[in-house]
């Protein structure tokens, strides 16, 4: 890639990220960010991308950025903390053999990912009062939402996915992804550009046919053969219509009485529909005046 496309890739990394937290205002003057950093592209592009803007962010905030050692056979222990110091940051390494409780507690050939993620998450939880952290950055992207949305559907009967910005389970944490907004086959290209370190995950990168790679082969195989369905899908998480769907909890079907006015234009949605080609921003803002969060060309 020449320098003219890697300037691009970044500046539009960099106004996707900064469009996304300015969205769902991720990020606030004083907050203290932990930045969960693997030793994988997707969180060392997000590190990376907020540094950048956090030189010319409209608020003041800081950095730290925390990797989980889980004592993997094999591990680089000095990569990271020798990439970090060389960046300069604030980090902390936090070091748990969840590894060993993992390969004690799931038979061999299953799946680990499920008691994996619940132990590092609660490793994080915990790190992030320890640290006096006021918000918690992953670096999860556009297709990891998309994914999850097909998984809740196809696996568990449920119009889920991960969104941008909520509350952890214990009311304590406040989680943010500000790669929302962003592909992931940009993340890869960007990865390979400023040739991260990356660290491979051994515990569970090589179990095959996980459901989430099933659905990631199927949106990757609807991209190639369908250009732009996957920005649609990802603009149909940003508009929901609960009175045309079937969730009685979300909308009341049962307060329907004779006389009540249309809404959201009632029996037009079974017309046959025109489709207008879309427009692929994800940003439905992006036209009002930018406020300072979102970069201007």
């Amino acid at each position: 890639m020449n320098l003219y496309n890697q300037n691009k890739l970044h500046k539009r990394l960099r106004r996707q990220v900064g469009e996304a937290i300015a969205d769902f205002n991720m990020i606030e003057h004083g907050d203290r960010i932990m930045v969960c950093l693997s030793g994988g592209k997707d969180s060392y592009t997000l590190l990376d991308l907020l540094i950048s803007l956090k030189l010319s962010a409209p608020v003041d905030f800081e950095l730290i950025a925390v990797n989980l050692d889980q004592k993997q056979p094999g591990f680089p222990e000095d990569v990271l903390p020798t990439y970090l110091e060389q960046l300069g940051i604030n980090y902390h390494i936090v070091q748990e053999n969840t590894y060993g409780i993992v390969k004690e507690k799931i038979p061999e050939g299953k799946t680990t990912c499920s008691l994996c993620s619940r132990l590092r998450r609660g490793i994080l939880y915990r790190t992030a009062t320890e640290l006096g952290a006021t918000k918690i950055a992953l670096g999860h992207h556009r297709d990891d939402i998309l994914e999850t949305l097909f998984l809740n559907m196809f696996y568990g009967g449920k119009m889920k996915a991960m969104p941008p910005k909520l509350m952890n389970d214990t009311g304590e944490h406040i989680i943010i992804r500000p790669l929302a907004y962003c592909k992931e086959k940009d993340i890869a290209k960007y990865a390979e550009v400023k040739q991260f370190p990356i660290i491979p995950c051994n515990l569970c990168g090589s179990q095959p046919n996980l459901q989430r790679q099933v659905i990631k082969e199927m949106l990757n195989d609807w991209d190639k053969r369908f250009p732009g369905r996957i920005e649609t899908m990802f603009r149909a998480t940003q508009n929901i219509v609960p009175s045309h769907l079937c969730d009685n909890q979300l909308f009341d079907f049962q307060g329907i009485q004779h006389g009540d006015p249309a809404i959201n234009g009632g029996d037009i949605a079974f017309d046959k529909e025109q489709f207008n080609q879309p427009s692929f921003s994800v940003n439905k803002a992006q036209d009002l005046e930018p406020i300072l969060w979102k970069e201007v060309d």
